[in-house]
């Protein structure tokens, strides 16, 4: 009879185990998906300010409408996309085309001037930041979700019940790589 107690004591401590590492990537991986909303969040708001400061920049940058093509078509590639990896890519494109913008206007002193573009030049540069955070706070969760995923022995659980790893928001060109020069 006590060797019953002992199996039945083992396979219910086993039992709790695996329920104790499928909720723990459970948790982990509502929390990397709430973070990738929060990143989503954030680029919505970024596509919300783009259509303003075209409009604000449309009457001043008459010569440079190749510019704002430019920043359009890039906000509607990166408003398409979904998978992780490729949304890293068109936003990154889409910062690219927003700097091009910004170092253009620097050829129009009525334009800086303007209060309208400077407060949008403001909520652009903020919402930035708080995509970069964003990006931090996913990548930080993706990579606590994908160690649970690789270590042993919760990476067979984790196989045996179909949990993938998530991708990281990376940098996606070299150029953002480089550093920067500074000339005076």
């Amino acid at each position: 009879m006590t060797t019953y107690y002992i199996v039945l004591g083992i396979v219910v401590a086993l039992v709790l185990w695996l329920i104790a590492i499928y909720n723990s990537l459970i948790r982990l991986k509502n929390q990397t998906q709430e973070a990738w909303s929060d990143i989503d969040v954030q680029l919505k708001r970024r596509y919300d300010l783009i259509p303003n400061l075209v409009e604000t920049v449309k009457g001043y940058m008459s010569h440079e409408a190749n510019v704002l093509t430019k920043v359009t078509e890039a906000r509607s590639r990166a408003m398409q996309v979904t998978d992780p990896t490729q949304k890293a890519e068109a936003e990154n494109a889409l910062s690219d085309t927003l700097k091009s913008l910004f170092a253009v206007t620097e050829n129009y002193p009525d334009l800086k001037a303007s209060q309208n573009f400077l407060q949008l030049q403001d909520e652009i540069s903020d919402t930035e930041n708080k995509i970069q955070a964003a990006r931090r706070f996913y990548n930080g969760n993706v990579r606590d979700f994908n160690t649970k995923l690789q270590v042993f022995p919760n990476n067979i659980i984790a196989g045996f019940l179909k949990f993938t790893a998530f991708s990281f928001f990376e940098v996606g060109s070299e150029k953002e790589r480089e550093n920067v020069q500074v000339k005076f």
